[in-house]
């Protein structure tokens, strides 16, 4: 291709960002985040699964528990999503990034556990 041609189609060549190193630090904290928050939310989940079961057995409406259920961790996992793919954190390196949207994430879900924890125990 005429380098002409090049400039004036993509304008003037610039080198690419150097590919960003994972730090073993940060991918062991983003996975102990990750694995915090995962947990409480499959306790949490299933928690509000028993206490669904039991008002259904009961013969209560258990269609707001069940609304509750699905749209609460679908829009928490849209909203982490579309931070995921803003222009500022997907410039961040693929370990940092997973350590931040684990540490937006873990903080409710692990506070709710621990919470429902104490009062049912």
């Amino acid at each position: 291709m005429n380098p002409s041609t090049q400039a004036a189609l993509y304008g003037p060549w610039q080198p690419s960002q150097p590919v960003r190193k994972d730090r073993p630090v940060v991918v062991a904290l983003a996975g102990l985040l990750w694995a915090l928050t995962l947990l409480s939310v499959c306790w949490v989940g299933g928690l509000f699964t028993v206490a669904l079961v039991w008002g259904a057995a009961a013969g209560q409406p258990v269609g707001g528990l069940l609304l509750l259920l699905v749209l609460v961790p679908a829009a928490a996992a849209a909203g982490l999503t579309a931070l995921a793919r803003a222009p500022g954190v997907r410039r961040l390196a693929a370990s940092t990034r997973l350590l931040l949207l684990g540490a937006l994430a873990c903080p409710v879900p692990a506070v709710l556990a621990v919470v429902l924890w104490i009062r049912t125990g």
